[in-house]
């Protein structure tokens, strides 16, 4: 499983490699694929040959594809340009969640990808939610015995009180960024490593490995600052932000 690659080619390339190792059966795509101050095209290429059974839609892309240009902060804008409109269609026509195999994908949730799921932004910083608020916030079971979910870049693991195991990879690209919605705060890996889990099902449970690849994440920087992003340059950098 991969999530937020937002643009950054060089980490996308080594986290394909370790999944070509482990030779899963299945590859998701969580969504915010290619928006970054990085490589959006040469992402968007990788991404789309590297045999997922579901590539989602998230937040970014979704801006991308639809919004008009002048509405768009900056990173998209220079994302949007890069792509062609064949991409941006591309990006659109991607689900928003995809049920199959027992198995609920999504980017954040089904009707809002913006939502938090696992953690929530508060006036006092992160908090990482209680295992039934986070069922209250889910789309009722139907089968499903894994949930997969994104967006906020912070790798999770947590059992619901239903059974359910519902996980967040990490973010593939972009291991730190900050926002001010609701409240400014700060999502932080804490290094700079490229992030993917390997799940494996065991009976009616899961099996969940989480994975930090080494990649040349100071050439990812050094692309951030030509391009004029001194913030993403330290998040690819640290894996923090100030």
């Amino acid at each position: 499983m991969i999530a937020d690659v937002h643009g950054n080619r060089l980490a996308l390339a080594a986290v394909l490699a370790a999944v070509s190792r482990a030779a899963p059966d299945l590859l998701v795509e969580l969504g915010d694929a290619v928006s970054g101050p990085l490589w959006p095209a040469e992402s968007f290429d990788m991404l789309a040959n590297c045999g997922s059974v579901a590539a989602l839609r998230g937040n970014h892309d979704r801006w991308v594809a639809f919004d008009a240009p002048e509405t768009l902060g900056a990173t998209d804008v220079f994302t949007r340009s890069r792509l062609d409109a064949a991409q941006r269609e591309a990006l659109g026509a991607r689900p928003e969640s995809w049920r199959a195999d027992g198995i609920l994908a999504m980017h954040a949730l089904p009707d809002d990808d913006l939502a938090y799921v696992m953690h929530e932004a508060t006036e006092h910083g992160i908090r990482e939610r209680r295992p039934a608020e986070v069922a209250a916030l889910l789309p009722a079971p139907a089968g499903e015995t894994l949930v997969l979910t994104a967006h906020t870049h912070r790798a999770r693991l947590m059992r619901l009180p239903d059974g359910r195991t519902i996980v967040n990879p990490g973010s593939v690209g972009q291991p730190a960024y900050k926002d001010f919605t609701p409240f400014f705060h700060r999502m932080e890996a804490g290094t700079p490593h490229a992030r993917w889990a390997l799940l494996e099902r065991r009976g009616t449970e899961w099996q969940v490995q989480f994975n930090a690849e080494e990649y040349d994440w100071d050439a990812a920087s050094a692309e951030a600052f030509r391009n004029g992003r001194a913030d993403w340059s330290q998040s690819l950098a640290t894996g923090t932000m100030d």
